[in-house]
């Protein structure tokens, strides 16, 4: 199909995007990469009056240190993210998650950002930004703030970011010694949406798990917290981790589709939290 006609803005600066967005309100919308905007906006599904392209805002793109974090830059590519040198060394769980987000040209073109912004909660990288207590950093009119991840997704396709706003990087954790991650995804076909996914780091001590974070794909409206799990892996042996993980879907609302109903959701939540945490924990 052929999308409805619209403005088209682009933007060089963050202060440029923010302006834009401010101007036209909740008839704007913001494209990145375009790779979840542009099927939309086809398919009619989405049809603002403007399109505020930041694709050319430099400031949004690159991978810095700050101290005990990792910044991201929105515009960062997924192509980026897996080949870069800091994300591998300090934060590799979105390295190795994001591998297994759609096909090459997707991720040539697709961002760190947009992933994040759209909270399709089938996506692969919101439930890894959660389970890393990553921080979103969101410019509008009225300067900039700081969201954290579990308050940043809201609802289906919904997050904290407001009309006249733009997420502008993410903050991450680094993950220091001691720390083992894995994420596990189970779909239909090789490069389609997760039907389940599961985003572990582990940080073992004396023999024990000192500590785990879990977030699940696809398991609700949002990215989920697997809290039961990581209540249960707290100071646990690593012969403990079957029985943790079975508490996977303590809390969740899987949904019922054509790729699988909730009760075959919440069955795959419990065998592949046991697989990531296992992997993540090194045994």
């Amino acid at each position: 199909m052929i999308p409805a006609q619209f403005d088209y803005v682009r933007a060089s600066s963050v202060d440029e995007a923010v302006a834009a967005l401010a101007e036209h309100g909740d008839e704007a919308k913001v494209m990145a990469g375009g790779q979840s905007l542009i099927p939309l906006l086809r398919l009619r599904l989405s049809y603002p009056e403007v399109v505020v392209d930041v694709g050319r805002v430099a400031e949004m793109a690159g991978v810095r240190e700050d101290g005990a974090h990792l910044v991201i830059g929105a515009m960062t590519t997924h192509h980026e993210v897996i080949h870069n040198e800091l994300i591998r060394r300090h934060c590799g769980l979105i390295a190795e998650a994001t591998e297994t987000v759609a096909d090459p040209a997707v991720r040539h073109r697709g961002t760190f950002g947009g992933a994040l912004a759209h909270a399709d909660p089938a996506g692969d990288l919101p439930a890894v930004a959660l389970a890393l207590d990553a921080e979103m950093v969101i410019a509008g009119s009225g300067g900039r703030r700081t969201v954290p991840a579990e308050e940043f997704f809201l609802d289906y396709l919904q997050t904290a970011v407001q009309p006249d706003e733009v997420l502008v990087e993410v903050r991450v954790p680094k993950l220091g010694e001691g720390w083992g991650y894995r994420y596990e995804k189970f779909h239909r076909v090789a490069q389609s949406w997760a039907i389940v996914g599961v985003a572990a780091a582990v940080r073992r001590s004396n023999g024990t798990i000192a500590e785990a974070r879990v977030g699940l794909t696809n398991m609700g409206s949002t990215p989920v917290r697997a809290s039961g799990v990581e209540e249960a892996l707290n100071g646990a042996s690593l012969e403990r981790i079957g029985e943790a993980a079975d508490r996977a879907a303590e809390g969740t609302s899987a949904p019922s589709d054509l790729n699988g109903k909730a009760d075959y959701r919440e069955h795959l939540a419990r065998v592949l939290t046991r697989r990531a945490v296992t992997a993540a924990a090194g045994s």
